[in-house]
């Protein structure tokens, strides 16, 4: 048992040294970490994370762990095999005998303990694992004693067995600072003075002022790179070690864009004092170059926080990636993260980049990275089938730890990611060192995240040298309002009100339902009223757009626009007649689709929700904007998916009561490409559906903060007796005021998240989540063959064993899926929908094949997944 493994011979894999191991996890250590990196005090983080690399998986060297990986035998007191807790010792060790700060020792020790794990509640589990015993007086072992104990006994192994091998380590981890005697001989020392460092005077208890505010940010960077670096080793079994570029981006030009962005205005005159498309590619291109003149100050500056504001239709997507670029090039930088609020819009970013650089998702230059992607990182030289299966784990971690030099992905990957990350999570921290992260509609995050968001900021800004760019039309006054964490906000629009007032596209109008809501909050607009409204627009000749707030809503809305209307053509009828002859959903062409609308009837209508599988939705959405490009007459009822990102034009938008920057997000679907001189946006306040007992506005705003009425007094403040409101007046005035009332009125966002970073409280932290956490159940919905035979090739897979197949093969069928929630006391539900077969039964992810006998009645082919015949109350989305 002489030689020591840190992952043993198996299938067709030789096994790997432990030497080894450790010695490739440091050089990736090195890679992994950009040579400037420095904790608050101004230590190197790259020595840290090397250090912690030699000596994480220290404890592999006893003989109970050998026996245990080789020959699958239990030792006889249990807690020997663990080898983290040593490692963590070792850690601390190794760290001060270099002479790091005490608290950089920590990190250090929390990071190797939990480098298969997550976060817990630092402070106790550092006072809690340092407990001496001999300092007890119960006649029963603490967990902790017992812990020790087995330490004990693995330094003992470790000495009669592999001293030389310890030594060679030690001397390695402690750069010739200290030894493996040494730490031997100091261990019981180091329990008293890793205690005493988080304890009260007294010693009895913790002190949640014993470590710094920047330590929580400390911890994760130490702990996200060694599992990067440690993951990646384990996947690549070592001998196939790092080449030095594993980890490097290939980063988009800014050249390239500037040519991309030449090429669009040589072909889009543009003249102030010429037609209205010529004065807005004027202002577009105006905004562009003044953005990108002040994000090079901005960077001179030595970065930040700045926001970007400008109105819809002014490119914003394309100013804010170049002052992304222009501040990573002036700044040295080698990263952009490009976050937005909802997976429905990120395809859209996607491809306009995928153009720009003409490059896709798999490479180094660009990620897509949310719950719905593929995310990989492939490199030419991998693409035969063979070496890029094999690599497949590596390509992945790659990719979800944002490697390339552009990912793009959700808020909740990147904050649920710097507040409580699972272990996985963690990889991507590295990357977000000396990086530039665009938030995208930052006015989308959750109401409670509003104190913690600009703390993650600060996080990022002073300890990780990234710079954050808030991009928006209605700017939430996150960072202003954190005064005492983030000074000296930079906007980088010149003067943004000279865009909202040059691209006047959309009048807002306040319906007599909601004028009712301001002055008495009574009678709201019956669905019958307001599909009258909708089928005179249609008959006009305007495409409509109508935005409600809740699922049953909408159902309810489009149920009476169906009904009192049969000549209204379904747009969901005729893609279901096409999919019934596609073989393939993927097929299916949205032009061709629009075209059989459009030659069938002069009207249509559409409904959009979450309960249509996001690859139907995606089709649908992209046959509407066909049907408006044409001037079809065409009626959307949607949830709140529509409301930001969507490329998507109709000449009237009516939205449900709701707060301001919601109703503007919506009003960015109005006459967005500005074909006529102007939309009409409606306000209205839709009536109580049925089974339901209050509004869909007031069910879903007037939970915890209460905003319907703080909107509603903000509209009356701007507003004037029997006029259209002004563009300018609401998505400028109005979304002040109203932001203005949150933070200084209501005092949104919850401190306590906050205090939880500042007491390095990671249990807490890893309980929250940027989407509301309800029970739900995931249905993959097959409507074709092809998808039949997706889910027999899983459960095939499943049946053989095959499990990395059917993980991949399971990844394949996200866009096919529908989250159902459950809620308390929805019991009928829940048996209805226990009545569909798990895909597999070691999944909770259940089937419905639409054309099962008995089973259609649990599809609409217009609104999607449904309960039937379901008394159960429905919610929202």
């Amino acid at each position: 048992m002489s030689v020591r493994y840190s992952h043993p011979p198996e299938d067709d894999h030789e096994g790997v040294y432990l030497r080894d191991h450790l010695d490739d996890v440091a050089k990736r250590a090195n890679e992994v970490v950009p040579d400037g990196a420095t904790t608050p005090e101004g230590e190197s983080v790259q020595r840290v994370v090397e250090t912690l690399a030699y000596v994480h998986d220290f404890g592999k060297a006893t003989t109970f762990f050998q026996e245990y990986l080789q020959h699958d035998t239990e030792p006889e007191y249990k807690l020997c095999r663990h080898h983290a807790p040593i490692g963590s010792f070792a850690a601390y060790y190794a760290l001060d005998a270099q002479g790091f700060e005490t608290e950089t020792c920590l990190a250090g020790f929390v990071a190797v303990a939990k480098h298969h794990s997550r976060l817990p509640d630092v402070t106790q589990y550092i006072y809690d694992r340092a407990y001496n015993s001999e300092n007890s007086t119960g006649a029963a072992q603490t967990n902790a004693e017992q812990q020790q104990a087995a330490i004990a006994m693995q330094l003992n192994d470790i000495e009669e067995h592999v001293p030389e091998l310890a030594s060679d380590i030690f001397d390695d981890a402690t750069d010739s600072d200290g030894s493996w005697d040494q730490f031997r001989q100091a261990y019981k020392e180091l329990l008293n003075e890793i205690s005493a460092a988080v304890a009260t005077e007294s010693g009895t208890t913790i002190s949640r002022d014993s470590l710094s505010d920047s330590c929580y940010g400390l911890i994760l960077e130490c702990w996200g790179s060694l599992v990067l670096a440690d993951k990646t080793s384990a996947a690549s079994r070592s001998g196939d070690a790092s080449s030095g570029t594993t980890y490097e981006a290939e980063l988009p030009s800014m050249q390239v864009l500037d040519e991309y962005v030449d090429d669009l205005e040589s072909s889009s005159p543009a003249d102030p004092e010429g037609s209205r498309t010529e004065r807005l590619n004027h202002y577009r291109s105006r905004a562009r170059s003044a953005v990108i003149a002040n994000a090079e100050g901005f960077a001179e500056e030595g970065g930040g926080v700045a926001t970007l504001t400008l109105p819809t239709g002014m490119g914003k997507t394309l100013s804010g990636l170049s002052a992304a670029q222009t501040i990573r090039d002036e700044l040295g930088g080698e990263r952009i993260v490009y976050a937005l609020p909802f997976t429905s819009i990120i395809d859209q970013v996607v491809d306009e980049v995928e153009e720009i650089y003409e490059t896709d998702t798999l490479s180094r230059l660009l990620t897509a990275h949310h719950h719905l992607s593929e995310t990989k990182i492939i490199d030419e030289d991998d693409a035969d089938a063979e070496k890029a299966d094999r690599n497949d784990d590596v390509a992945g971690m790659l990719a979800e730890s944002w490697r390339a030099g552009l990912t793009v992905t959700t808020f909740v990957q990147l904050f649920e990611s710097l507040a409580g990350p699972a272990n996985k999570q963690s990889m991507k921290i590295s990357a977000l060192r000396d990086s530039v992260v665009i938030l995208d509609e930052p006015q989308s995050l959750p109401l409670d995240w509003w104190k913690l968001v600009p703390r993650l900021v600060t996080m990022l800004t002073e300890q990780y040298n990234a710079t954050v760019i808030a991009m928006t039309a209605t700017q939430p006054q996150l960072f202003d309002a954190a005064t005492e964490r983030i000074d000296n906000v930079s906007e980088l629009v010149d003067d943004p009100d000279v865009y909202f007032e040059a691209t006047e596209r959309v009048q807002y109008e306040l319906d007599v339902s909601a004028e009712r809501y301001i002055e008495t909050q009574s009678e709201p607009k019956a669905y019958p009223d307001a599909g009258a409204e909708l089928l005179s627009a249609v008959d006009a000749g305007a495409s409509t757009l109508a935005v409600c707030n809740t699922i049953d809503s909408a159902r309810a809305l489009f149920d009476e626009l169906t009904g009192s209307r049969g000549s209204l053509l379904s747009v969901g009828n005729i893609y279901a007649d096409e999919l019934d002859t596609a073989d393939t959903t993927v097929n299916i062409d949205p032009e061709a689709l629009a075209d059989r609308v459009k030659d069938q009837s002069d009207a249509s209508i559409l409904h959009l929700s979450t309960r249509l599988r996001p690859l139907d939705r995606l089709k649908l959405i992209e046959t509407a904007k066909e049907l408006t490009d044409d001037e079809h007459g065409l009626i959307t009822v949607s949830t709140q998916l529509m409301e930001a990102g969507v490329d998507i034009s109709f000449d009237r938008v009516y939205r449900d009561l709701a707060p301001i920057d919601s109703i503007v997000q919506a009003a960015g679907r109005c006459n967005r490409s500005f074909e006529r001189e102007q939309g009409r946006v409606v306000i209205w306040w839709l009536d109580v559906p049925d089974e339901q007992k209050k509004t869909p506005a007031e069910a879903v705003y007037n939970r915890g903060a209460t905003l319907l009425p703080v909107a509603a007094e903000t509209l009356d403040s701007v507003r004037e007796a029997d006029t259209p409101l002004s563009e300018t007046a609401v998505a400028r005035t109005a979304v002040t005021e109203y932001y203005r009332r949150l933070h200084a009125d209501k005092n949104v966002g919850k401190q306590e998240y906050v205090e939880y970073i500042d007491d390095l409280r990671g249990d807490k932290l890893r309980e929250l989540s940027l989407i509301d956490q309800r029970n739900a159940v995931d249905i993959i919905i097959c409507r074709t063959e092809a998808e039949r035979r997706q889910v027999e090739q899983v459960r095939d897979a499943w049946k053989h064993y095959e499990f990395d197949r059917v993980r991949r093969l399971m990844d394949e069928l996200k866009e096919l899926r529908v989250s159902m929630p459950i809620y308390r006391g929805e019991s009928d539900k829940e048996e209805k929908i226990g009545q569909l077969n798990q895909v597999h039964e070691d999944t909770d992810v259940l089937c419905l094949d639409v054309r099962e006998h008995g089973l259609s009645q649990y599809f609409d082919q217009n609104t999607g997944f449904v309960i039937p015949d379901s008394t159960a109350e429905r919610r929202i989305i």
